[in-house]
């Protein structure tokens, strides 16, 4: 190891944590080894990086030549015969390999597996291709039953509503998070950007004003709403990103440029985050509703990640982009370097704890809470109410 680099992460001593067995929040273990300090990045010479969350319970692991094992009760991650570095099991909620350069042993899956911790598998560009986690975490068939029912009545309706408001409301209060650093050192720019929010701000009412029987009546009109909702979002991203960088909109596959690939890469660990809570909830991640339905596309991932895009990779990478930090790209995708370093902010991000339903807890958490919270809304049993940041 040639470097060790700390992340500061935001912590919170009354912070929770959600139990994935019980759903019940727990407090934080306070990890006593002093070889795992909070927020810590590892970076090994050999093109190998791992970033782990502040409690350890998410590992990102990236680079060639990498072998993932087991000895005793902790992961051991080796580059050839030479151990590399070590995690306690008990800690890790999920490990997330981001490239095509390692392997794994099947002790490590079968232990994983029992111990219901996800290993998910991303793409370069950071696209999740596989998940593998324990069928006994999702041996739950109600909230099934009640999901794809909900297709056919008001609650498949009435979730995508909450979805495109809460979006919405989302994209207007990062607009305005970023637009009040301008309001000094640009008014003119501050006044632009404050025009779009404001505009956001008032197509909320017409998502509330769609009727329909199911979401089939509706999706055409709820789909047009965030279409616009998000053309007028992304011109305002433009503005507060200024010249820093060339950015022409949003472009979600096959990006060249520096802001979608950094955006695609974050939205990418953010899908391994809501898959795994989907799939601990125990729904069906191919059974949506705002989205369609089609072969390989897990709809219900895609209606769930959207109240969170903005509060954790979108806020990520415009700070990111702000700073003026450095930009690395290789043959139209982002360097390994860049990828740490974005995916270090993510993280961050996920760790930060705020206040849900009166209480305080980690994003990650709130993550797991709103699947769980959406299993209940299809079961009849409370409302649903999407996730909404302070600004």
């Amino acid at each position: 190891m040639t470097d060790e680099k700390n992340i500061t992460v935001q912590q919170n001593k009354s912070a929770l944590q959600i139990n994935l067995f019980t759903g019940e929040a727990e407090p934080i273990p306070i990890d006593i080894n002093k070889d795992l300090e909070e927020g810590q990045e590892m970076l090994v010479d050999e093109g190998i990086s791992m970033v782990k969350s502040g409690d350890t319970s998410q590992v990102i692991i990236s680079g060639f030549g990498i072998f993932l094992g087991k000895k005793s009760e902790r992961l051991i991650v080796k580059q050839g015969q030479k151990a590399i570095y070590e995690f306690p099991l008990f800690r890790i909620n999920e490990i997330v390999v981001a490239t095509k350069g390692a392997s794994i042993s099947s002790e490590v899956i079968s232990e994983l597996c029992q111990r219901g911790i996800r290993l998910s598998l991303l793409s370069s560009s950071g696209r999740p291709y596989a998940m593998i986690s324990s069928p006994m975490l999702t041996a739950t068939v109600i909230s099934r039953r009640e999901q794809i029912l909900a297709f056919n009545d008001h609650r498949g309706l009435e979730f995508s509503k909450l979805v495109v408001e809460g979006k919405i409301k989302n994209q207007e209060k990062l607009l305005r998070y970023f637009g009040k650093y301008l309001k000094q050192i640009s008014p003119q720019r501050f006044n632009i950007i404050n025009n779009i929010a404001d505009r956001l701000k008032a197509m909320k009412p017409k998502v509330k004003s769609i009727k329909g029987q199911n979401i089939s009546e509706a999706r055409d009109t709820l789909i047009g709403i965030e279409g616009t909702s998000g053309r007028l979002y992304w011109s305002g991203v433009k503005e507060i990103i200024g010249q820093k960088v060339e950015f022409f909109g949003r472009v979600r596959q096959g990006a060249m440029d520096e802001v979608n690939s950094l955006l695609n890469y974050g939205y990418g660990i953010l899908y391994s985050t809501v898959w795994g809570a989907v799939l601990n909830a125990g729904l069906e991640p191919f059974a949506g509703y705002l989205h369609t339905d089609r072969p390989g596309k897990p709809s219900l991932v895609l209606d769930l990640i959207e109240e969170f895009r903005q509060p954790i990779v979108d806020r990520a990478v415009i700070a990111h982009v702000n700073t003026g930090k450095a930009i690395k790209m290789n043959e139209g995708l982002l360097d390994s370097e860049t990828r740490k370093i974005i995916g270090a902010k993510i993280l961050e991000r996920l760790d930060s704890s705020v206040v849900f339903e009166g209480r305080t807890y980690k994003i990650r958490s709130v993550i797991q809470l709103q699947a769980r919270n959406l299993c209940a809304f299809l079961r009849g049993e409370r409302p649903y109410k999407c996730y909404s940041f302070k600004w």
